[in-house]
């Protein structure tokens, strides 16, 4: 029986030499994922409420998961990206957040990555997201663990987050430990993501507008691309916030604050400025290297 490990050197191999592959789904566990008493499984697919945007919606994620997306083999670049939908750590937003992300990021040669967290939070952990916490960490060791065998730079594995996504995503890049007990190889290699792009992350600021102390900016944090507008309901302070913190550390990041768009939008069109996001995510990931092929380590 493969391991999870093994599953990912296995099928990424097998998918990444050949153009317009079909997308892999790879366990992000070997047994059950840790903590977990109930069998909840992959997850079901939630109507949306009377007033609520018609998206795609997935909660009681028992079973978590990373869905690959292998670029065509004449555009893969050696970066991979591992994309973490928002919805509040209640829901995952799946498509528009989620499945529409990682086939954008393909087309720029990049192994997109879906991860599909543990939602909803589980009852009295701390912090109250560890269930999705650990599963953004496995998933960024075990890209790192295949990544020599399936074309994949092991110092190119970045995480781009959305809401509650962007805040899983800002907890991996400023993890101080692993967050769970080693499971198996995987586990030997590095957790925190080599580059972050947050988009309308939550649960960043407190009170005052300032960034919560649980986010310890050094010198050596990850450079980070933000995306927000001015009119979210999910304050643009908290991106602020760490922008500027990285910024006093010398840290890369870069900023785009846009003046309307609102929240949850993603990759769907909208008549607002934000929308153009993805570009100047692009743009950002062509200036930092990561859109050029990676050259072969000796």
């Amino acid at each position: 029986m493969l391991r999870a490990g093994s599953a990912l050197a296995l099928t990424l191999a097998l998918t990444v030499s050949l153009p317009a592959a079909e997308p892999v789904v790879v366990k992000l566990w070997p047994d059950k994922a840790p903590g977990e008493t109930k069998d909840l499984g992959f997850g079901r697919e939630v109507e949306p409420k009377k007033g609520q945007a018609e998206v795609k919606r997935l909660t009681d994620v028992g079973t978590p998961t990373m869905t690959i997306y292998p670029p065509a083999a004449d555009k893969a670049n050696g970066t991979a990206v591992i994309v973490a939908p928002g919805g509040g750590y209640s829901i995952l937003a799946y498509e528009h957040e989620g499945t529409d992300v990682c086939e954008y990021l393909s087309k720029l040669g990049v192994t997109a990555v879906l991860l599909k967290y543990r939602v909803p939070k589980r009852p009295m952990q701390m912090p109250d997201n560890l269930a999705a916490f650990q599963d953004a960490q496995r998933a960024v060791c075990l890209l790192r663990k295949g990544a020599k065998e399936n074309g994949i730079d092991p110092a190119r594995i970045g995480m781009l987050g959305f809401s509650a996504g962007g805040n899983l995503t800002a907890c991996a890049a400023f993890a101080e430990k692993r967050m769970y007990d080693e499971v198996d190889a995987a586990d030997k290699e590095s957790p925190v993501p080599n580059f972050a792009l947050l988009v309308y992350p939550a649960y960043l600021s407190d009170k005052g507008g300032g960034l919560k102390p649980e986010y310890k900016v050094t010198k050596d944090a990850p450079p980070m691309f933000f995306a927000h507008s001015s009119d979210d309901p999910i304050s643009s302070e908290g991106s602020v916030a760490l922008y500027q913190a990285l910024k006093k550390n010398n840290v890369p990041a870069e900023l785009h604050l846009y003046a309307s768009g609102g929240h949850g939008y993603g990759m769907r069109k909208t008549p607002h400025p934000c929308a153009t996001w993805p570009d100047r995510a692009a743009d950002w990931l062509k200036a930092r290297g990561l859109l050029e092929k990676a050259k072969p380590k000796e």
